[in-house]
């Protein structure tokens, strides 16, 4: 059986996680939770979570290519990094893209991937 691997689309309002087989794929959508308050930093407060779910809906994914704008990749990496710092290991690759279609997004998952794969082997033999 081959590692779950999943194409994960973020903006600042909402992540896509695409989980990909040989023939399927299948979505998960987080969306980000306004909550109004007068309270200082409720906005990071609010993007934490926003970003801590998604983090917990990559669990249990070996390989996890995360695509979304410069932006949006860079708050999440310095969220995972300073938060979340094991699921680096299951992030596989970054790519700049501004918004896909849900095909053009599951066909360049599939291609990384199959990228990904020969990469590995290559390594494997050196």
């Amino acid at each position: 059986m081959s590692p779950l691997r999943a194409a994960l689309h973020i903006d600042h309002h909402e992540a896509e996680v695409w989980q990909l087989d040989a023939d399927n794929a299948h979505a998960v959508r987080i969306k980000a939770h306004e909550h109004p308050t007068r309270q200082h930093g409720s906005a990071v407060r609010t993007e934490h979570e926003f970003l801590a779910q998604v983090c917990d809906a990559l669990a249990g994914i070996a390989d996890v290519l995360v695509v979304g704008s410069h932006q949006a990749q860079a708050g999440f990496r310095h969220y995972v990094g300073q938060h979340r710092a094991a699921l680096l290991k299951q992030i596989v690759g970054w790519k700049t893209v501004d918004h896909p279609t849900e095909g053009q997004l599951v066909a360049m998952a599939r291609e990384y991937f199959i990228e990904h794969d020969g990469m590995a082997r290559t390594q494997q033999r050196m």
